[in-house]
Parts: structure tokens; sequence; C-alpha cells
């Protein structure tokens, strides 16, 4: 003897209700396994050490109070400035509305 469909679909739904889960008679694809899994957000965000205070940090909080130096930014400057000499740095940026274009001159072509 078979038991009816809408009999153990009672069953299921009574059986998800009690032991906490999702009740899909179909079979749709919800994602709620990978929804029930553990976050990795805190685990990855503790296998990084912490951030140490740098130059940039003190500069920023004291301001102008204490002089500082940071070697690896000075350097930069030097290799930006090296490659304005030799021409190679990036072009300047433009400033001002853009420029309208001109009709030719000659006049219009068949």
């Amino acid at each position: 003897m078979s038991v009816p469909r809408a009999r153990l679909l009672d069953l299921m739904k009574a059986q998800c209700h009690v032991f906490a889960t999702t009740y899909n008679p179909e079979g749709v694809r919800m994602g709620n396994k990978v929804l029930r899994q553990r976050l990795r957000g805190p685990s990855l965000a503790a296998y990084y050490p912490r951030k140490v205070a740098t130059i940039k940090d003190v500069k920023r909080i004291f301001g102008p109070h204490l002089t500082t130096w940071d070697d690896a930014e000075e350097d930069r400057f030097e290799y930006i400035e090296e490659l304005k000499q030799r021409g190679k740095s990036n072009p300047k940026k433009k400033r001002g509305p853009p420029a309208t274009k001109l009709a030719p001159a000659g006049g219009k072509k068949k």
C-alpha cells in the first residue's frame, strides 16, 4: 500500500518545523546550505596582523606641530622629479572648460 502524497508532505512539514529546517517540497535550489555555514569574515580578519601606526598617520594626527621625515615618500618624490627632467612623467591634467572645435577652413566638400 502506498501512502498519499499529501500525507507525506504534511509529515515533512511537521518534521521541518520540529528540526528547524527549511520546508522545500519542490526541491528548489535556495542557497540554504551556504547561508547556514559559519561566517568567514572574523577568521580572515584575525589572520592578518593588526596595522601599526605609520609616519603618514602621525603626520595626520599632529599636523604641522611635528616635523617628520618619511624616507619612502622622499624617494618617491625624487624618482618623480627625475622622470620629469627626462620628459617621461605623467602629462599635466587639463584645467578649464573643454575647447570648442572649429569648422574646417575650406568650406563644405561634395
